[in-house]
């Protein structure tokens, strides 16, 4: 472990013996991490959004399509 870690972890657990044993909740970190996450796909969204407004749905049609189309319309009936 990191040093910052260790002193992390000196300070909270003191912290966490103060709790109640029956009462258990997320805290402001819990609510950071939420927060931090809805702003995150909120933002994957919008990027979602702005590159399905960059794509053209229109299909061209294929010339070469066509041709083979017509020529296998203008003979029925040869193999």
């Amino acid at each position: 472990m990191s040093a910052s870690v260790s002193l992390a972890m000196t300070h909270l657990v003191p912290l966490a013996k103060e709790v109640d044993e029956n009462k258990v909740t997320p805290g402001v970190l819990g609510f950071i991490v939420f927060a931090v996450m809805a702003l995150a796909v909120w933002g994957l969204m919008k990027s979602m959004s702005r590159q399905l407004g960059k794509v053209d749905f229109k299909e061209t049609p294929d010339p070469e399509a066509e041709t083979v189309s017509e020529t296998a319309s203008a003979k029925p009936g040869q193999s």
